[in-house]
């Protein structure tokens, strides 16, 4: 982990801080993982994550192949952000994860990390 400053100076620091407190409260187990959301300028990741042993169970971005193709088809970031969570949410269901508590990474919950969230509603998790 970064080491944590006395004033956060930069964008990037802030959304940090944000994410611990989250954090604090969220925690992943093997019954309910945390399905944690990063966000870029271009593209979104997901994982869902045991935190108890400390295991990737499944993770899915908007540069996996299948969706990269979809990119270049016009869809615009948040119309694809809400396929990589239908997607992602599908590969779980395969994988036996039906519930997982929602890490918003220190995001709002607005825009591509809502549609995010959304799309993976659409494909079948509970949260």
């Amino acid at each position: 982990m970064r080491p944590l400053r006395r004033k956060p100076r930069t964008r990037g620091d802030r959304r940090y801080r944000r994410h611990l407190r989250v954090r604090k409260k969220i925690m992943g187990t093997p019954e309910r993982p945390r399905l944690c959301v990063f966000r870029s300028s271009r593209n979104i990741e997901g994982q869902i994550i045991d935190d108890v042993h400390g295991v990737t169970i499944v993770g899915l971005s908007t540069l996996a192949p299948e969706l990269r193709a979809r990119k270049v088809e016009g869809l615009t970031k948040t119309e694809l952000a809400r396929l990589a969570g239908r997607m992602l949410a599908e590969r779980a269901r395969e994988r036996g994860v039906t519930r997982v508590v929602f890490d918003r990474g220190g995001y709002l919950y607005h825009g591509r990390v809502q549609a995010f969230a959304e799309g993976a509603r659409e494909g079948g998790l509970e949260f």
